[in-house]
């Protein structure tokens, strides 16, 4: 997959904001509370899997990444990071490690993360987060 990586902050409630109906919606978004990829902690890029409207999205296939698959982030100088998958994990959302997804690394890592899981229809969502967890190899 390739795509624009946008940028989102913190909602009021200080949840991540994600990618908001229109033409982004499709696209990736990077945290900028968090370190631009390559830099010393984990930088996290966020997307939609699906939508009731248009199917899947940016990060539909996240979820089938295996470790050791590449992933390469251009930035805005388009200087490129090359990142390697450590695990990819589910979480439900009501026990989402928060330290383990954001908190401090020793090196530069990069955090993808997508809904995932069963749908509650009723919530109109999914019950689970699906998070990568990668490192910088060049």
């Amino acid at each position: 997959m390739s795509t624009p990586v946008n940028d989102v902050g913190l909602n009021p409630d200080r949840t991540l904001e994600v990618p908001a109906p229109g033409p982004r919606y499709d696209q990736a978004a990077w945290y900028r509370g968090s370190p631009t990829p390559g830099r010393v902690g984990p930088s996290v890029i966020l997307g939609h899997v699906d939508s009731a409207t248009g199917g899947p999205s940016v990060f539909y296939d996240l979820g089938r990444l295996r470790p050791g698959e590449p992933i390469t982030v251009a930035l805005a100088d388009r200087s490129v990071r090359t990142f390697a998958v450590d695990t990819v994990q589910r979480f439900p959302k009501d026990a989402f490690p928060r330290l383990e997804v954001y908190g401090d690394t020793a090196g530069p890592e990069l955090r993808l993360i997508t809904c995932g899981g069963p749908f509650d229809a009723t919530e109109r969502s999914y019950e689970d987060n699906t998070v990568v967890f990668a490192r910088l190899v060049s």
